[in-house]
C-alpha cells in the first residue's frame, strides 16, 4: 500500500460522499474521466480530495444532463465550464421550446379528437418559419381587407399576431387554432362579409372619411379626455364648465358631419350616449362579429400576450358603478347626455 494512504479514500467512501454509485466511479476511471489516485496492495482505487472535487463535478454535470463529451472537455481543460454550460443551455432550451410545441398540439388533438391528418398539420404550423408565418397573415389580411375604406383597412391591418421567439403554451395554442381560421375558407369569408358590412356600408364610410378620423384622434379624443376627468372629479352635468365641454363636443360633431348644431342634433347624441353602454354590449357580443373580427382579435391579443382590444371598453359597459378602474361606462354616458341636453 502506498503510504500516502491514510489521506486517501476508499472506492465506497467516495460513493458515499459524492453520491455516485461505486459502479459508476469505476467507470469514469476506465473511461479516463477521472483516474483513481492510488491503489492499495490488494488493488482497490483510492482517490484524493482533488480527484474528489472532480468526480463531484462530474455527477453535478451528469445530473444536468449534460453528456460525457462536453463533461471530459471541462476535465480536460480544453472547453472552459462556462462554455460548456451555456452550450448545454442551449440544448435544454431548444428542446424544452420543441416539448411544448408538442403539448400544444397534443393538447389541441385531445381537445378536438384530432385526426393523423390535423396532427401532421398542427405540427406544422407550430414549427411554421417566421416568413412562411408572416406571409400566411399577409395572405389573410389582404383578401379580408380588400375594397375596404383605406382608414378601416389600416386599422386592420396594424393588428398582427406576432409569435414571440420563446413562446408560452398558451401562446402556442392560440397561434394554431389562428393559423387554422386564418386558412379556413369559410372563416375569411365570413370575416370579410362582416368587416364589408360594417366599415364599407353606411355608416362605416362616413366614420372613416378623414374628417371624422381627425376629430375621433384629435378634438374629440381631447374633449372626451377632459369631459371622463370632469365626471371622475365629480362635477355635476350642469356644472358651467360641464356645460361649455358639452357644446364644445356638439360644435365639433356638428361641423366633423357637416350638419347643423341644433336641438334635434343635441337630442340625438343626448339618446346615443344615454344608452352607450346598452350600444356598446350589443356591439361587442354580437355573435357575428364574436365569432369573427372578435375571434381574430382574441386570438391574436392571446399570441401577442396583451389585452384583448375590446378588454377595457366591455369592462367599462358591463360596470353598473364607477370604481378605481374608471368610470361605469353607462353613468359616464347619461351624464354626458344630462350635460348635451342640458344646452338645449
Amino acid at each position: 500500500m502506498n503510504s500516502s494512504e491514510n489521506a486517501l479514500s476508499s472506492i465506497g467512501e467516495v460513493a458515499h460522499r459524492t453520491g455516485l454509485s461505486v459502479s459508476a466511479i469505476r467507470y469514469y476511471d476506465d473511461e479516463g474521466l477521472v483516474d483513481a489516485t492510488d491503489a492499495t496492495d490488494g488493488g482497490h482505487r483510492l482517490y484524493d480530495v482533488d480527484a474528489i472535487a472532480r468526480l463531484e463535478l462530474v455527477r453535478t454535470l451528469r445530473d444536468l444532463e449534460t453528456g460525457l463529451p462536453q463533461v471530459r472537455r471541462v476535465l480536460a481543460g480544453t472547453s472552459s465550464l462556462r462554455d460548456v454550460l451555456a452550450e448545454h443551455l442551449h440544448m435544454i432550451e431548444t428542446r424544452a421550446a420543441d416539448l411544448d410545441a408538442k403539448r400544444a398540439v397534443l393538447r389541441a388533438l385531445v381537445r378536438q379528437e384530432g385526426t393523423a391528418e390535423r396532427a401532421n398539420l398542427l405540427r406544422r404550423l407550430v414549427t411554421m418559419p417566421d416568413a412562411d408565418r408572416q406571409r400566411l397573415i399577409d395572405d389573410f389580411l389582404d383578401e379580408v381587407a380588400a375594397g375596404l375604406p383605406q382608414e378601416a383597412s389600416e386599422r386592420i391591418r396594424d393588428v398582427r399576431p406576432v409569435l414571440p421567439p420563446d413562446p408560452a403554451p398558451e401562446q402556442l395554442d392560440a397561434w394554431m387554432s389562428l393559423a387554422e381560421l386564418l386558412q379556413d375558407d369559410r372563416f375569411r369569408a365570413a370575416i370579410r362579409s362582416y368587416l364589408h358590412a360594417t366599415y364599407a356600408q353606411l355608416p362605416g364610410p362616413e366614420m372613416s372619411t378623414p374628417p371624422v378620423q381627425d376629430f375621433i384622434h384629435s378634438a374629440g379624443a381631447d374633449l372626451m379626455r377632459r369631459l371622463t376627468a370632469a365626471h371622475q372629479a365629480g362635477l355635476a352635468a350642469d356644472d358651467p364648465h360641464v356645460a361649455s365641454l358639452a357644446a364644445q363636443l356638439v360644435d365639433e360633431l356638428a361641423g366633423t358631419f357637416g350638419v347643423a348644431a341644433d336641438d334635434d342634433l343635441r337630442a340625438r347624441l343626448a339618446e346615443r350616449y344615454r344608452t352607450v353602454d346598452s350600444l356598446t354590449l350589443e356591439a361587442l357580443e354580437d355573435e357575428e362579429y364574436r365569432t369573427t373580427e372578435g375571434r381574430y382579435l382574441e386570438l391574436v391579443a392571446i399570441v401577442n400576450g396583451g389585452p384583448h382590444p375590446d378588454a377595457a371598453l366591455l369592462d367599462g359597459a358591463h360596470r353598473t358603478r364607477g370604481d378605481g378602474d374608471g368610470p361605469s361606462l353607462g353613468e359616464l354616458g347619461r351624464w354626458l347626455a344630462a350635460a348635451i341636453a342640458g344646452g338645449s
